[in-house]
């Protein structure tokens, strides 16, 4: 392997590598901590479309980790800058929260459901029949689906939760039509992070835990990647896939002493 650059900048994935359940994981604060004092560009990501990123700065706080709002990226900002891209100024019929719907509007998106340039699936706990049977009948007309993630469940306390890949294969199922995924594991939000953060890939540095989405995106958009142990994703399952992080740790903690 070629020898890669000091790291300059630092992406993480949220849950399971910061935080559990609701709990921070042990390290997670003195982590964040050093981020901030080195002055290195840092984000955390997640594909949870559910909250703005003022929502969760202030939800992490509530959990001792002190991260600002503009030091976190989801799939709700990813798509929207997407969308943004593709068609300046659309509309969109939308099922999904304050995160997705907050991202939408700051781009200059018109949220309808006549005749929409695209249908946009993101999370939400409260998926409804009736806003699903409306999706499928505006791609039936034409809209083209959009999907924030792939996720097909969740973490709760209670055990998984369905998520946004379970409600878009149903609609896949009733209308053909394959939606276009713009979280993790596609690249594009890996690269729209690095963007936001002022960040080069050759430099940078993804870590998660879960090889199926963290992993590989961070590995496909060229960063050195960094698989923790305290998520989805157990140390016997890592040989399962044909590609590999460039190390695994236990724990955040473990990252410490390389900020």
């Amino acid at each position: 392997m070629a020898e890669r650059k000091p790291i300059e900048s630092w992406l993480t994935d949220m849950d399971g590598v910061l935080i559990h359940e609701g709990t921070p994981i042990p390290g997670a604060d003195e982590f964040i901590r050093r981020l901030k004092e080195s002055g290195k560009p840092f984000l955390v990501l997640t594909n949870n479309s559910i909250y703005t990123p003022r929502d969760l700065a202030a939800r992490l706080a509530g959990m001792g980790l002190q991260v600002p709002e503009e030091c976190i990226w989801t799939s709700a900002l990813a798509t929207a800058k997407f969308l943004a891209g593709q068609r300046p100024g659309g509309t969109a019929y939308v099922i999904g929260e304050a995160g997705l719907t907050t991202a939408l509007y700051q781009v200059g998106y018109v949220l309808t459901d006549n005749n929409p340039d695209y249908v946009v699936l993101g999370e939400t706990r409260t998926y409804s029949f009736e806003a699903l049977t409306k999706a499928i009948r505006l791609i039936n007309a034409g809209a083209r689906f959009i999907c924030t993630n792939p996720d097909e469940t969740g973490p709760s306390p209670e055990g998984v939760l369905p998520a946004t890949g379970s409600v878009a294969a149903l609609i896949t199922k009733a209308t053909g039509v394959d939606p276009y995924f713009v979280g993790k594991p596609n690249p594009l939000m890996m690269r729209e992070a690095l963007n936001t953060a002022g960040a080069h890939s050759e430099s940078a540095v993804m870590i998660g835990d879960r090889m199926d989405t963290d992993i590989v995106a961070g590995m496909e958009a060229g960063m050195e990647t960094v698989l923790v142990l305290t998520g989805l994703t157990a140390k016997d399952d890592i040989e399962r896939f044909p590609y590999r992080p460039t190390r695994v740790v236990q724990s955040i903690a473990d990252l410490v002493e390389l900020v």
